[in-house]
């Protein structure tokens, strides 16, 4: 009688020394957040964009993020503006108000102080226009060659009604439940490759960078069914689609003819190999919604500058479990996977 032997190899994308794909926001960047500091700070999983801090008579979210993007300034904003929105963008998909950020510059020397002057003014525009104060920071300065130009980390805390605080997890997502995004993706990723490389895109490609807490604040002021929230930043929609149908245990049918994309990213990724459902974006969020309920939340985004464009590209299904099955444009369908290395490193 033959014995069968059943190996089973757990594969990890874990290595020896930490490699620029750890910071992609794909596989490695989850294996090494969960394997290097997730045990050690006894943190709770799934990991959110802000942790939710429950005290009594209130609830706080808060959250903290580098930037660390090369160039420093591309079309549409500059590592400044970078900073504000992503951090209010983090509470705000939440389900928070965004109140109060903080500040924290590495600053190589010789740098130019004019530079660092308009980095400055942009990211005291950017609060004033999101309705939040920076209110305390750190500064230090590195010996030439120590730092690239400049990193800037923000912090930022806001204020969460109690009955919003399982957007963050999407314990309320059931099936039939509709995905909308809220414009084109791979924008940004793309204005911030063109401005590095100094490429001459015959059609000006924009970073979509903005602070999104306004228009967020109104979708949950008016609708009441909104399941789920997630800001479609490094790893891109793909990787934010892999994190959630892992998180609630559901699959999700996704139709590739949905998803906006405009025409000057599209050509550029096909020229350069690039897929711009895994490109990172600054002013783009996922969110799932009830399905008696999703065409008045299409309704609030169209009505916003940053939410014309909005689409549902599909809906959560009880099959597929763990999975992303994408919709093809020729008709057929494939697994959309989580990204396994980065396409473009520093682009937040």
């Amino acid at each position: 009688m033959r014995e069968h032997v059943i190996l089973i190899i757990n594969i990890s994308t874990m290595n020896e020394y930490v490699t620029l794909n750890h910071g992609s926001g794909g596989n490695q960047t989850h294996e090494l957040v969960k394997h290097v500091f997730v045990k050690r700070f006894g943190m709770i999983e799934p990991l959110t964009d802000s942790a939710i801090l429950k005290e009594p008579g209130f609830t706080l979210a808060i959250t903290t993020d580098s930037y660390v993007v090369d160039p420093l300034f591309f079309p549409g904003g500059n590592i400044g503006k970078l900073a504000v929105c992503g951090t209010v963008n983090d509470l705000a998909v939440s389900g928070a108000v965004p109140l109060y950020l903080s500040a924290s510059f590495i600053i190589e020397e010789g740098f130019r102080m004019s530079d660092l002057e308009i980095i400055a003014g942009s990211m005291a525009e950017e609060a004033s226009n999101a309705g939040v104060k920076i209110v305390a920071g750190d500064t230090k300065v590195v010996e030439k060659g120590k730092c690239d130009k400049l990193f800037i980390t923000t912090s930022g805390t806001g204020i969460l009604k109690p009955d919003l605080d399982h957007i963050s997890t999407g314990k309320r997502i059931k099936s039939g439940d509709k995905l909308i995004i809220n414009g084109p993706v791979g924008n940004h990723a793309i204005a911030v490759l063109g401005a590095r490389n100094r490429l001459d895109f015959s059609t000006s490609v924009i970073s979509d960078c903005a602070s999104l807490n306004y228009l967020i604040q109104t979708v949950l002021n008016e609708c009441k069914e909104i399941h789920f929230m997630r800001d479609l930043t490094r790893g891109g929609l793909a990787t934010v689609l892999n994190e959630l149908a892992q998180m609630i245990s559901s699959g999700i049918i996704i139709d590739e003819t949905s998803i906006p994309v405009d025409d000057p990213v599209k050509g550029l990724c096909e020229i350069l190999g690039f897929d711009p459902l895994y490109l990172a974006n600054e002013g783009k969020i996922l969110i799932v919604t009830g399905d008696e309920e999703h065409k008045k939340v299409l309704e609030i985004l169209h009505s916003h500058p940053s939410g014309k464009h909005s689409a549902v590209i599909g809906e959560i299904v009880p099959d597929h479990k763990d999975y992303v099955i994408l919709n093809t444009l020729i008709g057929g369908k494939r697994i959309l996977d989580i990204p396994s290395g980065m396409q473009l490193p520093r682009i937040c």
